[in-house]
């Protein structure tokens, strides 16, 4: 497999944070999100993905709003968020604050009234009937025909509209695989000419890694939830994450997290899905060597599902529970080589324990840099012994600042679920 792409510099240490804007607050806009840009920079974050900005179509509306993902317009703003000149002010308060954005594309599809419908009726597949159709099952949306040269032109300068118009700093592009890859490497070489780019694909597909940066980590996602099911053991996970190590090209990321859009309306939360390894299991996520993703209101923490089609916003308590912990983690990710995804300099080392259907610790280490984490992975106190062959030198609890000697040998005690994470 050719790789043409190199990932763009600032994404070997950084993180994504999902923007839910419809159920972000009780506005929903643009500019009501703008307020909560300081809280978020301060716990860590550096990418904010926003789901669709575009309109929303109302032939077939699912719900009373109906989906992002089902697009009216590829050139402007859904008028319950704002305009094109508010989202343009968000994108560079953020940047003043050092965040990078990028906005969610979903090219394999519209919704059933989109102007293009109207203007280039060509530009879609037809049924035997000659009626537009989506050949997935999906209710309000209709696909798009990129057989076409003049949907691929049209639709590679609509992306341009929000590189150029909004500086904006990459694309989250939906359901990438139903989209040929030679239409995704076409609109890169293209849109790159003027701006590097981060391209995040919400696919699983080795070819796809190509042209994308980063994928979705779907099925480790599935495999932490068979853990807590008691489907899998510790080998099940380690299985996913050698996978992926070993059958993806090294500059290839993988995105993971514990919940998205997706899994919290449709599937739960992931207190639902992973019951008490949620949190241990996010500390996974933001020390492997990957870009941890992170879900509008995990910080709070948000329990319930939000309903997808209609206003159903998260209810903010003005006390953030887990704040503290994603910028422990989010900082370390910034400030230690040793956490730098896709870096030939960089190691990963699965430590084994005398406890491993229970204990997942592994250390990740660049020149004289080193993080060592340590969970438990289950609902009883852990007793896990270090001896300095495995582990060498001074280390620092990264959550209480302990400082601990790891040549003398050394005995840690884990409650249920507990973590550790340790910097050199």
């Amino acid at each position: 497999m050719s790789h043409d792409f190199q990932p763009v510099a600032w994404s070997h240490q950084t993180n994504i944070y999902e923007v839910n804007l419809r159920q972000y607050s009780l506005e929903g806009t643009f500019a009501a999100f703008g307020s909560q840009l300081p809280r978020l920079r301060d716990m860590g974050i550096e990418v904010l993905w926003f789901m669709p900005v575009t309109p929303i179509s109302v032939l077939k509306r699912l719900g009373s709003l109906g989906s992002y993902y089902a697009c009216s317009d590829y050139i402007s703003t859904n008028p319950e968020f704002g305009t094109i000149d508010d989202f343009k002010k968000l994108v560079a308060d953020a940047h003043d604050l050092g965040f990078k954005v990028i906005i969610d594309w979903v090219a394999n599809h519209t919704g059933y009234d989109h102007v293009w419908t109207r203007e280039h009726p060509d530009f879609y597949k037809k049924d035997q009937q000659g009626q537009f159709y989506d050949q997935h099952g999906w209710l309000d949306v209709i696909d798009l025909d990129f057989t076409n040269p003049r949907l691929r032109e049209t639709m590679i300068e609509s992306m341009r509209f929000w590189v150029d118009s909004c500086d904006i700093d990459g694309f989250r592009c939906d359901m990438a695989m139903l989209v040929p890859l030679d239409f995704w490497r076409q609109a890169r070489m293209q849109l790159e000419s003027a701006k590097k780019l981060f391209w995040l694909a919400e696919c699983e597909e080795l070819d796809y890694h190509e042209v994308f940066d980063a994928q979705y980590g779907w099925s480790f996602l599935h495999k932490m939830e068979n853990f807590w099911r008691r489907e899998t053991g510790t080998a099940g996970l380690d299985e996913v994450l050698s996978h992926y190590k070993n059958y993806f090209p090294g500059t290839g990321f993988f995105t993971l997290f514990t919940t998205n859009h997706d899994e919290n309306s449709h599937s739960g939360s992931e207190y639902e899905r992973l019951g008490d390894a949620a949190v241990v299991f996010e500390v996974l996520c933001c020390t492997w060597d990957a870009i941890p993703l992170i879900y509008s209101g995990q910080e709070l923490p948000n329990y319930k599902r939000l309903r997808f089609f209609d206003k159903d916003s998260i209810e903010w308590t003005g006390q953030c529970a887990l704040h503290e912990f994603y910028k422990v983690l989010l900082a370390l990710r910034r400030r230690n080589i040793a956490m730098r995804c896709g870096d030939d300099q960089s190691s990963l080392l699965r430590l084994q324990t005398q406890a491993d259907d229970r204990a997942f610790c592994f250390l990740r280490a660049s020149a004289d840099s080193k993080v060592l984490v340590i969970l438990n992975l289950s609902a009883d106190p852990l007793k896990l012994d270090f001896s300095s062959e495995q582990v060498k030198g001074e280390f620092t609890n990264v959550f209480t600042s302990e400082l601990i000697d790891f040549d003398r040998g050394v005995t840690l005690l884990l409650s249920a679920w507990d973590y550790r994470v340790f910097e050199k």
